[in-house]
């Protein structure tokens, strides 16, 4: 691969991976080409965190009602420690990095893309869960930020398996300028 690159992990964090209201069944099966991405380019991968309010009082407008469903998931009831990515992961920090963020998307506050277009960034390698949730809203903002995106769908993983093919099927033919979908080996094979 050409260019400037990172290797961008969404939320592959514990209130995923483990017994909550919020666990991914199948995260644990991507996780091992997960892994293989961020041992091989540590200093490339950045995990973002998915970090709910202390209370649905702390959030506006539909994240209010969203945090009301899911209180018991809020900072202020819920495990602290759930919010950190997986001991799988972690251990890759420093130098890998993490970034948190409050919704679904990491671009939302700007701070991601400053920081990838101080560093010259072109080219996000996308890993993580859950793909037609977080990992999708990684991936439409990329495309309109204008990085080249190489979506590794055996990397990916979500709790809805229809809509997980859906969205891979999607991104793979009406984003196909802008999205590669590719398996995690063909994407190491390019360097």
């Amino acid at each position: 691969m050409t260019g400037n690159w990172i290797h961008l992990c969404i939320d592959m964090q514990s209130m995923f991976a483990e017994d909550t209201p919020w666990h991914v069944p199948w995260m644990a099966s991507v996780c091992p080409a997960v892994v293989e991405v961020a041992e091989r380019y540590p200093e490339k991968t950045v995990f973002t965190r998915f970090v709910p309010p202390v209370s649905p009082k702390e959030v506006a407008g539909m994240w209010k009602h969203y945090y009301r469903k899911w209180e018991s998931m809020t900072l202020g009831e819920m495990d602290r420690r759930l919010v950190n990515v997986i001991p799988e992961l972690a251990r890759f920090v420093p130098p890998a990095r993490t970034f948190d963020k409050a919704t679904y998307s990491p671009w939302i506050d700007g701070q991601l893309h400053r920081s990838l277009q101080a560093e010259a960034v072109k080219t996000l390698a996308i890993t993580g869960g859950e793909t037609d949730v977080c990992v999708l809203t990684a991936v439409l903002g990329a495309i309109d930020l204008g990085y080249a995106v190489k979506l590794l769908r055996d990397a990916v993983c979500s709790g809805a398996d229809a809509t997980h093919d859906a969205t891979l099927q999607l991104l793979a033919d009406r984003f196909s300028v802008q999205v590669e979908v590719q398996t995690t080996e063909e994407f190491l094979r390019s360097f």
